[in-house]
């Protein structure tokens, strides 16, 4: 049985306590099926020097909310998952508000899973496109 929005939603929440992801206010707002929406506020904290969202905190942010796609989307009490690569193109500068990010599988393997990772802002207009690559590897027992 699939998990519901609601459970995907707690348990991402859960898992940013004390991370990066508290740091940056990284929220995670929707998911489906196969998709994971969270955001993030665009502010002095994630800004470069000249004012505007700095591409790090972008890939961050899709770096988290794809791997939390592939945490809840796959077999992690007998796996664990780690990005491997992430590739961003920055299309359009944010000054305020907040950007969304929302993975969706391209790839959805028993080993290696790719997600397309969409960043919009407010106006959902397409600020990165993003692809992230990770790897399912066994636990040890």
């Amino acid at each position: 049985m699939s998990p519901t929005k609601d459970q995907i939603i707690k348990a991402a929440t859960a898992a940013c306590k004390d991370t990066l992801m508290e740091t940056l206010n990284i929220e995670f707002v929707d998911a489906g099926e196969d998709f994971v929406i969270a955001k993030m506020p665009v502010d002095k904290r994630v800004y470069q020097p000249d004012g505007v969202l700095h591409g790090g905190a972008t890939a961050a942010l899709a770096e988290t909310v794809g791997s939390f796609a592939a945490h809840i989307f796959l077999d992690t009490k007998n796996y664990f998952v780690r990005g491997i690569d992430i590739s961003a193109n920055h299309i359009k500068s944010v000054k305020e508000g907040y950007v969304y990010a929302k993975a969706t599988f391209i790839h959805r393997g028993r080993t290696m899973q790719i997600f397309n990772i969409e960043v919009t802002d407010d106006q959902n207009q397409l600020v990165s496109s993003c692809k992230l690559t990770t790897v399912s590897l066994p636990k040890e027992r």
